[in-house]
Order: structure tokens, then C-alpha cells, then sequence
């Protein structure tokens, strides 16, 4: 064999050994795991998943929250106080009553505080009247003591009504020696089936009446009084002005319309006849305009002649 050719043929062999011996090329082929920790794997790929998704939904919703706005702030206004009004001239009320006030919220028995000046009867005269006037309960006090700067009195008023509540008016009045009304006054209250009371402000102290004309000294005569007097109406109602002798007789009566609640001087007459001198009671009322039957009355006595 020629040399050349045997030298030739001996490296060709050689380098297909060394070929076949070469570590075959990497793929990217995974190496297989263990049967038993294909739980594990899986479940940490489930919770790297979650937690991916997790934390992609909450930063897109803490993205869309809107920033909190304050909302305005009312400023809460108190209601109007109710005061007592002192009315220039007037005399402190013959009956004060100092609680319950003006539409107060009052379950039984309601406790009625009052300053009263009482006649010479010395009997004070209780009553509670429902919504439609009809007459709920009735208290008589009798040997109240007497004093021209009143007494402080208290009375217990029971009651039962079949409504949760209903409007309800407290009267007071008092007698002269010859039971004659000598003076009344009332106060409006709420009246409650069951629950707490709510008591107000007491109303003016003050008479709502002043009677200029004529004085306790002044004797009318020729069958006419002349009435001239300061009037601060209570409603709309009309005010009577009466002339009642010793046995309840009315003697003469003006009927004075009200055009305003504010004060008001009034100026008539009142005719009467009589055939001998009368000690008369001038009396001036004023009806309920919101429950029937009397809610403030004024008198004092006056000597007629013919």
C-alpha cells in the first residue's frame, strides 16, 4: 500500500473516533422529577399564581378608590327661647302658673306649680279639658290661704286619655265671696298616653289686661260705664266685657273684636240699668280659639249708681 494513502486513511479513522466519543449536544429537554414531589410543585406554582393575581386586582382597585370628600357640615341653630314678656303697667297675674309651661309634653299626673292670688272664697278651681272641650278631670281646693302677692300652690292632676297624645287645656280660676269668677287663666299642654314629660318656659308673669278707666275709686252712673283700657289679646277670639251683680246677673255686656295679637288700647262703653247703687264685678274674658270654653278672664269690682 502506498504510504500517502495509508497515512490518509489512518487519520480519517481517527477523526470519526473522536466524533462518536463527543458528548452528545444540550437540549432543552427538563430533567424528570420524582413522582412524589409533584403535589408540592404544583401547588407552589398554584400559590405564586394567586398571589400574582392577588396583588394585580389590588392595586388596580386601590387605584380606582376615590379620595374620601368631606361633606359640609350643618351647623345645628337652636330653636327661639320663649321669654316671659313684661307688658309696661301691668300687674303680676292674680293665677301665675309657673310649670307646666305653654305646650309642654305631660303624662299623669301632671304637677301644676302656680302663684295665686285667691278670692275672698278662698277656693281655687281646677280643670283639664281634652281636644274637643269635653271636661277630663276636675280638682276644688278650698281654704287656700289669702295674699295680694299670691300663694305658691300645687296640685296633682291624674288623668286618662285613649289617643297616644291629644292637646289638652289646664283652667284655673277663682271666686269672689259671692261665686262669682274672680279670675282665670290657662295654659296649653300636650297630654301623653305613656312616656316622659317635657316641661317649657313658663308665659308671661303679667295680667294681660290694665284698666285705666274706670278706677277702683270712680263710681259710673247714668247707666253707662266708660271702659278705656291697655288689652294684649291672647287670639283672635273676641273679648267680652260684662257688668255682673252679686247673684251672677249680667247688668250689661260690650262685645270688642280683635284685629292683631299685639297690645291695644281699647276705648268703649258698657250700658247697664239698675234701680239702686250695685257693687258690680267688671269682668274681661276671652274664649280658647283652639278648645271650647274659657282661657283667660280679668275682673275687677266697680260701684255702679243709677
Amino acid at each position: 500500500m502506498n504510504p500517502m494513502r495509508y497515512r490518509l486513511l489512518l487519520l480519517a479513522s481517527l477523526l470519526g473516533l473522536l466524533a462518536g466519543c463527543a458528548s452528545p449536544a444540550s437540549t432543552s429537554i427538563p430533567t424528570a422529577l420524582p413522582p412524589e414531589f409533584l403535589p408540592t410543585i404544583i401547588a407552589q406554582t398554584a400559590e405564586s399564581a394567586n398571589r400574582a393575581a392577588t396583588e394585580t386586582a389590588f392595586a388596580a382597585f386601590t387605584e380606582i378608590i376615590p379620595t374620601n370628600t368631606p361633606q359640609p357640615t350643618h351647623t345645628f341653630t337652636p330653636a327661639p327661647t320663649l321669654t316671659s314678656t313684661s307688658i309696661p303697667g301691668h300687674r303680676q297675674a292674680a293665677i301665675m302658673i309657673t310649670s307646666p309651661g305653654p305646650m309642654s309634653k305631660v303624662v299623669s299626673p301632671i304637677t301644676l306649680n302656680m302663684d295665686i292670688a285667691t278670692g275672698k272664697s278662698k277656693i281655687v278651681l281646677v280643670e283639664l279639658f281634652g281636644e274637643d272641650g269635653r271636661l277630663l278631670t276636675r280638682t276644688l281646693k278650698k281654704n287656700v290661704p289669702t295674699s295680694t302677692q299670691g300663694v305658691l300652690q300645687t296640685i296633682k292632676i291624674s288623668f286618662e286619655i285613649h289617643a297616644a297624645s291629644e292637646l289638652g287645656r289646664i283652667t284655673v280660676s277663682t271666686q269672689d265671696e259671692f261665686g262669682r269668677v274672680q279670675s282665670l287663666n290657662s295654659v296649653r299642654v300636650v297630654l301623653l298616653s305613656s312616656g316622659v314629660n317635657e316641661i317649657n318656659k313658663p308665659g308671661s308673669p303679667y295680667e294681660q289686661v290694665r284698666v285705666f278707666n274706670p278706677t277702683l275709686k270712680e263710681t259710673p252712673s247714668k247707666g253707662v260705664v266708660n271702659l278705656r283700657m291697655d288689652l294684649w289679646p291672647f287670639n283672635l277670639e273676641p273679648v267680652i266685657a260684662e257688668l255682673i251683680d252679686p247673684e251672677g246677673k249680667s247688668l250689661g255686656l260690650r262685645i270688642i273684636s280683635v284685629a292683631h295679637l299685639n297690645p291695644q288700647l281699647v276705648e268703649t262703653t258698657i250700658p247697664y240699668t239698675i234701680s239702686e247703687p250695685v257693687l258690680a264685678r267688671l269682668t274681661i274674658r276671652q274664649d280658647d280659639d283652639r278648645i271650647p270654653g274659657l282661657f283667660y278672664l280679668y275682673s275687677q269690682e266697680v260701684s255702679l249708681t243709677p
